[in-house]
């Protein structure tokens, strides 16, 4: 899925517009059992409570295609009788009206879900009418063919709220408020089926994790029957290594500083593109042949690939390896930051011996937000 099908989908919660048929959730406590469960229409709710749980919808459905959100594909073996698959399309074609099904669901998160607090599971089932589209890109409401079902969930922790002071307007006083179990918005989730090309695919799904760096490999193994693709960080600290092991001796300032640049143009290029930027293997051995003196340097590229990532065929998103926002520079005890666009003005020279960096002062220079002098060589 790209950043438009999400955000197609994602406007769709709004009481105008609602595709929820029906929502369940599970009260999980910290010891993991079972304390609560609900199944209801979701258009009979409240209006005041649909606008509670749409927050939370449209969260698990927030964030960065391949930092926060996670295009997954199914293995062989989990579409095989008895998957996961099977099971996730049985669980959708029920609408959730089977609680057989709704428990085994359940006793499948809480088993492999490792969150040592309490926790509110929600199922929502969904039937999107999806409208064609013009040439011009609108929506054309009554040209639709296709009925988009799916299921979206959301794991959300429910938290003690924080003891306080609070205006009693009954009493008309100040007074201790009262502690209750508040459901924050989700940490996990996932979208099945995918809706790939805006039309239902059965053999992906889109899996959601509020901190890019703890996406519960093991759940998204056990739950989905899915491997998880290298996380934002993980995909940064592999590109820095395998640049670094295949440029070895030639891996300097300039080369560096070269490569990023390369990237920011692909982002800059693509920039309107509704699919995330990504490059693989061949794209990146290229970039490293631009800057690299000398080609031996680039004997070892497969091996070291293979050996950063894990797989010679893994992509990475552009978005997090790239230095979009700012360089950092550091040397022991020193850390620069370097907008993009100033990079050029930072020299590498070798001054009696010793190799420096040198940074124009000739406008303003500030310590600590105090304007100070730079020493201006005489005639």
């Amino acid at each position: 899925m790209n950043k438009k099908e999400l955000s197609e989908l994602r406007r769709l919660f709004t009481p105008e517009r609602c595709p929820v048929t029906r929502v369940c959730g599970c009260y999980v406590d910290s010891e993991k059992e079972k304390k609560a469960t609900i199944k209801e229409a979701f258009l009979s709710l409240q209006e005041e409570e649909m606008y509670k749980y749409f927050e939370i919808f449209k969260k698990t459905m927030s964030g960065t295609i391949g930092k926060h959100q996670m295009n997954l594909e199914f293995p062989l073996e989990a579409e095989e009788e008895g998957g996961t698959q099977e099971f996730l399309l049985q669980l959708k074609n029920s609408r959730l009206t089977d609680d057989a099904l709704l428990d085994r669901f359940y006793d499948h998160i809480i088993e492999s879900f490792p969150f040592p607090e309490n926790y509110y599971i929600i199922l929502i089932h969904c039937a999107y009418d999806i409208p064609g589209r013009g040439t011009d890109g609108a929506e054309l409401f009554d040209a639709s063919d296709d009925v988009y079902e799916y299921l979206l969930c959301s794991i959300c922790p429910v938290r003690l709220t924080k003891p306080g002071l609070c205006y009693d307007e009954d009493e008309n006083t100040i007074t201790e408020r009262i502690r209750d179990w508040f459901v924050e918005l989700p940490v996990c989730g996932f979208l099945f089926p995918a809706f790939n090309e805006r039309n239902t695919d059965i053999h992906s799904l889109l899996y959601y994790s509020k901190n890019p760096d703890e996406r519960n490999a093991d759940f998204a193994e056990a739950m989905l029957g899915c491997t998880l693709p290298l996380s934002a960080a993980s995909q940064k600290e592999s590109f820095q290594s395998v640049v670094s092991d295949t440029l070895g001796g030639e891996c300097t300032f300039e080369a560096v500083k070269e490569i990023h640049e390369a990237l920011n143009s692909l982002l800059e290029e693509r920039k309107d593109d509704p699919d995330p930027v990504v490059i693989d293997r061949g794209d990146v051995k290229r970039l490293l042949q631009e800057v690299a003196e000398d080609p031996e340097s680039l004997d070892r590229f497969e091996e070291h690939y293979s050996s950063a990532t894990g797989d010679a065929g893994t992509t990475l998103y552009v978005g997090n390896i790239a230095a979009a926002t700012k360089y950092e520079i550091k040397t022991p005890g020193i850390s620069i930051s370097v907008k993009p666009e100033s990079a050029d003005l930072i020299e590498t020279r070798v001054i009696d011996g010793r190799p420096y960096l040198l940074i124009p002062a000739d406008d303003s220079v500030e310590l600590n937000g105090i304007p100070v002098k730079v020493p201006v060589p005489q005639p």
